[in-house]
């Protein structure tokens, strides 16, 4: 295990950050870095000349962080033997027995013919299921926004349902945004016969302690969520958010697998704490060993990702010693509006980045990658 050098680590962070912020590419954020459950750094960084101050007890939206906890949340009900990771989803949403591939012509959804696979918990979590991805994917979204904007998980679900997949299911592999983990949020639902969002509060935030992780903040957690930040002509500014829940103004009721969970870096390092420590945390078991093992293993053939990572079970994992900034074996996630988090097993580290911006996100975000760097810069 390569050691972490704790100045140099502060120095690296806070030199990058304090430039992003000067310049306006980031309005505000927070990072965490621990080593064999040491603090190594803590940081907290915002504007206030444009309204972004950001401290220990500030709130951020996770958007596609949000995919991991529900990858846990499906993984529980494997252990369970609730759901297996072969399990169809017709099985539980009868819609999805007979599903078609589609395309995109001239902006018109054209059927090419009949899906020869149904789509499996696997498929949902390795992002290979063809539902919601690509151009057909982006067509049913804007159908789904304005059939459902006022719904819940179960009607989104169903409407997912009567969608056309981009690809055949195992044949390709190509992000879902929101669709497959919605999926796999109604199909713990399901079975776990418990709301979506009390299922998360039971199972996952109660026992690590995750008391700032909900799809519903109160009105005093509402006040801690941070401004999102946009940089235009050269400036940073502060702009609004939809009216709503904590992903694009869609509503509280509507408990997304794949986007609306908020929560702090002191939160989410616990999630992932125990994910490092194969599925403990301070003596609470979430996940066994083994099930651990297999989220954080590829999933997805070379052949169908020939790149330095591979989708394991709702997280990506680096598997090609060409990615220069994490070792081989460490996987996590990102979000759209700057998220960030990564675990390195060979090393016992974890990495948090929290920023919420329409500039820089996603899993190509600057931020992200440069946080990456100046962690692995920071070895001894």
């Amino acid at each position: 295990m390569k050691k972490l050098d704790k100045s140099l680590l502060k120095e690296n962070i806070e030199k990058r950050i304090n430039d992003d912020i000067t310049s306006g590419r980031v309005g505000g954020c927070s990072c965490v870095v621990v080593q064999d459950g040491e603090v190594m750094y803590e940081g907290f960084f915002g504007n206030k000349e444009i309204g972004i101050d950001v401290d220990e007890k500030t709130i951020f939206r996770l958007a596609s962080m949000t995919k991991p906890i529900t990858a846990v949340a499906t993984l529980i009900c494997v252990d369970r033997g609730l759901l297996s990771l072969d399990t169809k989803v017709s099985e539980y949403v009868p819609g999805f027995k007979n599903m078609k591939i589609g395309k995109m012509v001239d902006g018109e959804l054209e059927i090419v013919g009949d899906a020869e696979k149904e789509i499996t918990v696997l498929h949902l979590l390795t992002h290979t299921s063809g539902l919601g991805s690509g151009d057909v994917g982006n067509y049913a979204l804007s159908k789904m926004r304005r059939e459902v904007e006022h719904s819940c998980l179960k009607e989104a679900v169903e409407h997912y349902s009567r969608s056309a997949l981009d690809f055949e299911p195992f044949s390709t592999q190509f992000y879902s945004a929101l669709f497959g983990f919605d999926v796999l949020a109604r199909l713990v639902e399901i079975v776990s016969g418990m709301p979506y969002n009390e299922f998360i509060e039971k199972e996952i935030c109660q026992p690590l302690g995750m008391a700032e992780t909900t799809f519903t903040p109160t009105e005093e957690q509402r006040s801690r969520v941070t401004p999102m930040h946009d940089y235009i002509d050269g400036k940073a500014i502060a702009v609004d958010f939809p009216y709503g829940g904590m992903f694009e103004g869609l509503p509280l009721t509507y408990y997304m697998g794949g986007a609306a969970l908020c929560s702090s870096h002191r939160d989410y390092i616990k999630f992932a704490t125990m994910l490092l420590n194969k599925g403990e945390y301070n003596g609470v078991r979430i996940l066994s060993e083994d099930i651990v093992k297999q989220m954080s293993t590829p999933h997805v053939p070379h052949e169908i990702m020939p790149y330095s990572e591979r989708w394991g079970l709702g997280v990506r994992v680096i598997v090609n010693e060409d990615y220069k900034r994490l070792p081989l074996g460490s996987y996590g996630w990102s979000g759209a509006y700057g998220t960030h988090f990564w675990i390195d097993p060979e090393n016992k580290i974890i990495g948090i980045y929290l920023k919420n911006s329409r500039f820089d996100g996603g899993s190509g975000a600057e931020t992200a990658a440069h946080f990456e760097e100046d962690v692995t810069n920071s070895f001894i």
